[in-house]
C-alpha cells in the first residue's frame, strides 16, 4: 500500500505546491467566473427567466450553480495542461521511468487537479447568500461531494487529452472543442426544456447535465421544488459516479499508450 499510496500523494500535493506558487491561475479559475457571473447575472436578471424555475427564481439564482461548475472546469483545464508542461521540462519522463504503475500517476495527477477545483468551488459557494440561496448543513456536505465528483471527472476527461498530446495550444484547441460545449449545454445557461430537439438530445446524452443537476438538487436539498424539473439526484449521482470512473479508466489507458 505505501508503494501506491506515497507515489499518488507526492504527485498530488506537487500539483497543490505548484497552483499556490502561479498565482496567476487562481485569476484564470477563480475571478473569471465571478466576473462571468456578476455580468451575464446582472446584465439577463431582468429579462431572462428560466423556464420550468418556480417563481421569483431571478437568473443571478439559476446560474449560480453553473458558475459553480465552471469554476471546476476552468481548474481541470488549468491542472491537466501541467502533464504537456512536465513533458517539456523532462519530469513526466523520470516518472514514468519509476517502478510506479501507470494508473497510480493518473491518480495522483487527477486528486491533484480534483482537490484545487474542490477548493476553489467550497470558496465560490461561500456566495451562495448573495445569489439568494440559503445554505444548510446538509446542502454544504452535498455539495462537496457533487464538486469532487464532478471535478474527479473533469480532471480525469482532461488527462485523457493531455496524454495524447504535445502541444498547449493543440491543448486549449481540444478543451474549448470538447469541454466548454459541454458546460454551455449541462443546464447552466439554460434548462433542458423548451430548447430544440437536437439540443436536447445533446444535453440528455452530456455527462455533465447529470452533474449539474446533482449541484442544483444538493443547494436546494430543503425545498427540492426550486431545483427545476431537473433529474433526480439518485440519477445525477449515479450517472456522474459512472461517468468519473469512465474517464480514469480511459485516462490510464492513454497514460499506459503514451511512448513519453
Amino acid at each position: 500500500m505505501k508503494g501506491v499510496v506515497l507515489p499518488v500523494m507526492t504527485l498530488c500535493w506537487r500539483e497543490v505546491i505548484r497552483f499556490c506558487r502561479q498565482r496567476s491561475r487562481l485569476v484564470g479559475a477563480f475571478v473569471q467566473p465571478l466576473v462571468f457571473w456578476l455580468l451575464l447575472g446582472g446584465g439577463l436578471r431582468a429579462s431572462f427567466r428560466p423556464p420550468g424555475a418556480p417563481a421569483g427564481t431571478s437568473y443571478v439564482e439559476y446560474v449560480y450553480p453553473g458558475i459553480i461548475a465552471m469554476v471546476l472546469l476552468f481548474t481541470a483545464i488549468f491542472a491537466t495542461i501541467s502533464v504537456i508542461e512536465d513533458r517539456h521540462m523532462g519530469f513526466l519522463q523520470g516518472v514514468l521511468v519509476s517502478p510506479v504503475s501507470r494508473s497510480s500517476i493518473v491518480l495522483g495527477q487527477a486528486l491533484g487537479g480534483t482537490t484545487l477545483a474542490m477548493v476553489q468551488g467550497i470558496i465560490f459557494l461561500v456566495l451562495a447568500p448573495a445569489a439568494g440561496v440559503p445554505l444548510s448543513v446538509a446542502s454544504v456536505l452535498g455539495m462537496v461531494l457533487v464538486m469532487f465528483l464532478i471535478s474527479f471527472g473533469l480532471t480525469s476527461l482532461g488527462l485523457v487529452i493531455a496524454w495524447r498530446l504535445e502541444s498547449t495550444q493543440g491543448f486549449h484547441a481540444v478543451m474549448n472543442l470538447i469541454l466548454l460545449p459541454m458546460w454551455v449545454l449541462s443546464g447552466a445557461f439554460f434548462p433542458m426544456a423548451g430548447v430544440p430537439g437536437p439540443i436536447e438530445w445533446v444535453m440528455r446524452v452530456n455527462p455533465l447535465t447529470y452533474g449539474m443537476a446533482a449541484l442544483r438538487r444538493c443547494l436546494y436539498l430543503g425545498s427540492p421544488a426550486a431545483a427545476g424539473p431537473v433529474p433526480g439526484l439518485a440519477l445525477a449521482l449515479g450517472i456522474t459516479v459512472l461517468f468519473g470512473i469512465l474517464a480514469f479508466i480511459a485516462a490510464t489507458d492513454a497514460a499506459r499508450r503514451s511512448t513519453v
